[in-house]
């Protein structure tokens, strides 16, 4: 796994803040044993100590551990809010910015640099999004209670090793209440084992150093099996009623596809030999996509079709593509980050007691939600839509 942080921001943006932390001790028994393990694997008793220092039981951390969200995020929310047009005219900037270390990143890994600038631009929204947890103390928490606490525990010795070996300062270690960190989201054991230095300055610095962060993303999906000049795959058009095969591990040659009446996007027979799936992240109302082995390499960094098909449906429209041609099979469409804050804002204005405006859609939110579409005589979902934006007066 590259990082989770894309998923642990969606668990976050879902979950919302919720109740304030709770500060009680950590199982001191279990700190102890972990600091002897770290310490018998090489790391220095100063690191350990440092890292370790004020370790205190993080309710959210265990929240967000066991808790999920109340329901299931519609693909259409959660490509709303991750391809929104802020984070497409951000990545075009940072494209211009960084234009020559993404073509060295792509040089030496080929890997298609759109790729890596999208992994960028999801998992810290290039740089400017860190975490909220201090990664130590929340590894601690996991590794001293919960599920997969062996895990946790491994990831937490990784982390110190990182720290003792001077890549990155422990001052630095924010990250998701997971464990992953830097501006590409990177767990501990995946840090040690594929980031690279980018910048040849001797350190592996996935936090400060953006050419560390690009080349390490290009050298994970390399590394995944990304094939260079191959795309992740394209979007195209089902024959009416389709009832065949689909889903990523269905494989097929493009001409097999069109065998089975799927063509491209203007109706031209598909063609060649190329194994791929066909992906219908909303059934087969909605868009269809063939991808490929590339669209796999993107899969593992997060493990979830819907963070792959984020990726390369930004990578894609920072390249210049539009949107997808064929519309999700919804009448209620989710929205961007900047709406989603607007809406908290008319909630408020409307007299909704949701706590702060934040753009992260949580309990209150949801409850403030429910009891305007109450009010409106809509189906009550506390669900974050186009529909219930637009009631409270959103254009």
């Amino acid at each position: 796994m590259g990082g989770i942080g894309a998923l642990a921001l969606a668990l976050v943006i879902a979950l919302g803040a919720g109740a304030p932390a709770i500060s009680a001790p950590l199982d001191a028994a279990c700190l102890q044993r972990i600091k002897a393990q770290a310490v018998k694997e090489g790391v220095s008793r100063a690191t350990v100590d440092r890292a370790l220092a004020g370790a205190a039981f993080d309710e959210k951390v265990r929240r967000f551990a066991t808790s999920q969200p109340e329901y299931k995020t519609p693909i259409w929310d959660y490509l709303a809010f991750l391809v929104d047009e802020e984070r497409i005219e951000d990545g075009a900037r940072m494209l211009r910015r960084h234009e020559a270390t993404l073509a060295r990143v792509q040089k030496t890994y080929g890997v298609d640099g759109y790729i890596v600038l999208a992994v960028w631009g999801v998992e810290s929204d290039y740089g400017q999004f860190r975490g909220d947890f201090h990664v130590p103390h929340a590894l601690a928490n996991l590794s001293c209670g919960g599920r997969r606490a062996r895990y946790f525990r491994s990831e937490l010795i990784h982390i110190l090793k990182i720290v003792d070996r001077g890549d990155v300062a422990l001052a630095d270690l924010q990250g998701s209440w997971a464990g992953a960190f830097g501006q590409t989201q990177f767990m501990p054991s995946t840090y040690r084992r594929l980031a690279v230095d980018g910048d040849g300055d001797g350190k592996r610095d996935l936090v400060n150093s953006v050419p560390d962060a690009l080349a390490s993303t290009a050298n994970y999906l390399k590394q995944a099996g990304w094939v260079n000049g191959m795309p992740w795959g394209y979007e195209v058009k089902l024959p009416a009623g389709y009832s065949g095969p689909s889903g990523r591990k269905t494989r097929a040659s493009v001409s097999d596809w069109g065998k089975r009446g799927v063509t491209h996007l203007d109706g031209a027979a598909l063609k060649g030999e190329a194994s791929a799936g066909l992906l219908l992240p909303a059934g087969r109302n909605g868009p269809a996509f063939l991808v490929f082995k590339n669209f796999n390499a993107i899969y593992s960094y997060n493990v979830a079709e819907s963070y792959a098909l984020a990726i390369s449906h930004l990578a894609d429209r920072l390249r210049g593509a539009g949107p997808f041609a064929t519309p999700w099979p919804t009448d209620d469409p989710g929205l961007s980050r900047a709406e989603r804050l607007q809406l908290q804002k008319l909630l408020l204005r409307a007299g909704y007691d949701i706590g702060e405006a934040d753009g992260r859609v949580g309990p209150a939110t949801r409850a403030g939600i429910r009891q305007a579409e109450a009010r409106f005589g809509m189906e009550v979902t506390g669900r974050p839509g186009r529909k219930i934006y637009e009631k409270l007066g959103g254009r």
